[in-house]
């Protein structure tokens, strides 16, 4: 089954703000995890794996210190997937 990008983007809020243990009102797409949100880089790593157990995919580690906020981690996802 094939989801939509506003669907799976939709999915990744959910999966980050259960990571970072806030509700999805608290996160926008561009506010910064570390900054904003007090992630520290465990829940970046957490985070990580959760989308690639979601979607089925392997991001590179080397992804880590671009998944600074929404906005750059639908950009990671949306290129793994295609």
């Amino acid at each position: 089954m094939t989801t939509s990008v506003n669907e799976r983007h939709a999915r990744i809020k959910e999966l980050v703000c259960e990571v970072l243990e806030l509700d999805q009102g608290e996160v926008t797409d561009t506010s910064l995890f570390i900054e904003d949100h007090e992630a520290d880089s465990l829940r970046a790593i957490e985070i990580l794996a959760s989308l690639e157990k979601e979607f089925g995919i392997t991001i590179d580690q080397s992804e880590l210190p671009r998944l600074v906020n929404l906005e750059s981690v639908y950009t990671v996802v949306d290129r793994e997937m295609g």
